[in-house]
């Protein structure tokens, strides 16, 4: 490989790309020259295309899963955040963004250390025990990849001496060192990305919660946690998954109607049934577009509905699919279903208030249409509804203000 060669490739990326700065970049373009050098040197693109290092070997060149990035968080884990294990790294910015005024900001999610992998002197990156595995997120080769690169740009929480490969990225129109406190205004820039985009990203972010409930008929509460523990109420305790070994926290539970179980869902789709709740199948191990987020317990206790936060939905045993809203706009995330007393139709409702009727279930309205002066949640009602009931002509959604304690609980009837 001829070493001026590499110098003028080396001087085209340092024209067009600053992400990893020139000693990154040469590395990156010895590798191109080793791998594909005759395209490399007479195709428009960069070395990441060359390279074309994918998560899964069985995805083109040509898809999200090959391109060099890593996946937004919000597309894995519903939230534009920092999941549960990894922090803050690094951060860059893209300038000629079309979804912000100004400068677009990216922040690395970092997996935590599991090890003494980083002493004094050592080395800065532990992707031996990061707790991450790579591969395309979701399993998607639409999707960017998701615990595989293993880089830190290095202003954000530099407390933290060693860390792991990259799980996601949070993204903003807020310059990161606002958003964080613990990173520095260090600046880095790289302009391919200014146009990296997923849905989730212009909804409205979605607060994760402490606790998943469900009620019974017979006013029964139970209560659970991520890690699988359940807390019952005035029902029967049949079981949870505390201490056992989850591959994603759990987001909800169901009541089975007899009283005398429920279900826990997890995000990745996993179902476990308890007492009454028979297990009729999960999305556990399938692809998904987003992760779930709530299910519900068909009328005649013999299926079950999953909810995605996109609006995807899924149906086992008696419980039919009747429609979704996956691939279309919402104005925020979806946060739940409410069958029909037939079971031949839903209700799927989002987290400000906005309701989608399918099969039998008639739309009556939802918080958005009501009238201004009837419009009192702050944020147009975004994050401040957590239940939906149905009655015998009608339904109703409930919200929390975010002002208190006590809750400041707001509830909102249509129909008859």
């Amino acid at each position: 490989m001829s070493v001026r060669l590499v110098e003028h490739a080396s001087a085209f990326l340092e024209r067009r790309s600053s992400r990893r700065g020139f000693l990154v970049k040469s590395a990156l373009v010895g590798s191109a020259m080793t791998v594909a050098p005759l395209d490399f040197v007479l195709r428009p693109g960069s070395a990441y295309a060359a390279v074309c290092r994918c998560g899964n070997p069985a995805c083109g060149c040509g898809s999200a899963c090959c391109d060099g990035y890593t996946e937004f968080c919000c597309t894995i884990h519903g939230s534009n955040t920092c999941p549960p294990g990894t922090f803050a790294g690094g951060w860059w910015k893209a300038d000629g963004s079309s979804y912000c005024a100004g400068p677009r900001y990216y922040i690395d999610c970092h997996g935590e250390c599991q090890c003494e992998a980083c002493q004094p002197g050592g080395p800065a990156m532990c992707p031996q025990c990061d707790g991450l595995d790579c591969g395309c997120a979701g399993g998607h080769c639409g999707n960017r990849v998701s615990g595989c690169v293993t880089f830190r740009y290095g202003q954000c929480h530099q407390e933290i001496a060693c860390a792991g490969r990259i799980a996601c990225r949070v993204v903003t129109c807020t310059p990161a060192y606002l958003v964080d406190n613990a990173c520095t205004a260090t600046s880095m820039t790289d302009d391919f990305t200014a146009q990296h985009n997923a849905p989730c990203l212009q909804a409205p972010p979605r607060v994760v919660r402490a606790y998943g409930s469900a009620t019974g008929l017979h006013g029964e509460l139970w209560v659970c946690g991520p890690d699988g523990g359940v807390f019952a109420y005035g029902g029967t305790f049949v079981g949870s998954m505390a201490g056992r070994a989850l591959n994603a926290p759990i987001v909800a539970i169901a009541g089975a109607p007899d009283g005398l179980g429920y279900w826990l869902v997890a995000s990745d789709g996993g179902v476990f049934g308890f007492g009454s709740a028979a297990y009729h199948g999960s999305m556990g191990g399938e692809q998904l577009n987003a992760p779930i987020v709530a299910m519900a317990g068909a009328p005649d206790g013999l299926g079950y509905w999953l909810v995605a936060s996109d609006g995807g939905v899924f149906g086992f045993g008696s419980a039919r699919f009747f429609g979704s809203r996956s691939g279309q706009a919402l104005s925020a995330l979806a946060a739940g279903l409410v069958p029909t007393a037939s079971g031949q139709g839903y209700w799927l409702w989002g987290q400000d208030g906005s309701v989608y009727a399918f099969g039998d279930a008639p739309f009556l309205g939802s918080y958005g249409g009501l009238a201004p002066a009837q419009r009192a949640l702050p944020g147009g009602g975004v994050d401040a509804f957590y239940a939906m009931t149905a009655r015998a002509a009608g339904y109703t959604l409930w919200a929390i203000a975010p002002l208190g304690p006590p809750p400041n609980v707001h509830s909102y009837a249509f129909g008859i």
